[in-house]
């Protein structure tokens, strides 16, 4: 299969999805400066099932079009903050927040909330997957949904460069990242901090229980392992993040993908686009992963 077939399989593999076609709209709820940046609180349709509350900031200036980071907010259990991590971080994370850090830069970026988080909370994580799956649905399919959905509303808007569209995200946003940018051509660059998860390797770690039921889809393994889903963003830019001490992605795990996309990488030509970095360090953010963050964002958006 070629590697939009391998697509369109790993999509099958998400459930009984709402159509791709179907009409988005956006309300804009408002509109300020903050932080030396704009700030746009939007409500938007992206699924035709629930609203999906989203914010979007960029520079005061330019007007644009300008590239933009397509953001994607972590769990750590914490399914109050959802979106607001892209304005205020969280602990794992270096300061600035992201929102700050981007839009200084010249980008923009979008960050909607997750199902089950932030102004979606209200069901737990639990509840939402027994009852998606009852109805033949998948829960990270359905998550993902949105964030493609997502893309397609940043395509509309005539303040970002749809040519130069990136995303990133740290541990669940880390899986959100690597797993859009497979599905989604569109993506130019991909960084994901600290949830590069080999699931053979976390199996034979027994630490399945580190990741939420979120994370779990039927039948992956039958068809994929991490690092062919990953596979599927080459030739583009993507940068990885990881902790040496890091439960969630065992060291024998990032060896198993690196080996791996450095051929993929390698046979597209483009050996420089595959970079993956390692910390002696647990399940955070340090200022030198940030650095290296920012900088490949300049490289290659």
């Amino acid at each position: 299969m070629n590697a939009q077939q391998r697509r369109q399989a790993l999509y099958a593999l998400l459930g009984d999805l709402p159509p791709r076609d179907q009409a988005i709209s956006a309300r804009l709820i408002d509109r300020r400066e903050q932080d030396g940046y704009l700030l746009e609180t939007l409500v938007l349709d992206l699924n035709g099932v629930e609203d999906v509350p989203a914010y979007f900031v960029r520079p005061r200036e330019p007007e644009g079009p300008l590239p933009c980071i397509l953001y994607n907010h972590a769990h750590g259990g914490d399914y109050e903050l959802g979106k607001e991590e892209l304005l205020v971080g969280r602990s794992a994370l270096q300061t600035p927040p992201y929102a700050r850090a981007l839009t200084a830069n010249g980008y923009a970026a979008l960050c909607i909330d997750a199902w089950g988080f932030g102004e979606r909370r209200g069901r737990t994580e639990s509840e939402l997957f027994k009852e998606m799956l009852w109805n033949g649905q998948v829960l990270w399919g359905m998550m993902l949904y949105d964030s493609l959905r997502a893309l397609d509303y940043l395509t509309s808007r005539l303040d970002v460069d749809v040519q130069r569209l990136g995303t990133l995200g740290m541990s669940m946003g880390s899986t959100m990242a690597w797993w859009t940018a497979a599905l989604d051509p569109r993506l130019k660059a991909c960084v994901d901090i600290c949830c590069l998860t080999d699931f053979q390797a976390l199996i034979e770690s027994q630490e399945l229980d580190g990741h939420g039921i979120y994370y779990y889809v039927p039948g992956l393994l039958k068809q994929f392992t991490s690092a062919q889903i990953n596979a599927l963003i080459a030739p583009r830019a993507h940068l990885s993040l990881a902790g040496n001490y890091d439960r969630l992605t065992p060291p024998a795990g990032l060896d198993r993908i690196d080996r791996e996309l450095r051929q993929v990488y390698a046979q597209a030509q483009a050996p420089d686009a595959w970079r993956l970095r390692r910390y002696d360090i647990g399940h955070f953010e340090t200022a030198q992963m940030r650095a290296e963050v920012m900088g490949f964002l300049a490289e290659w958006l």
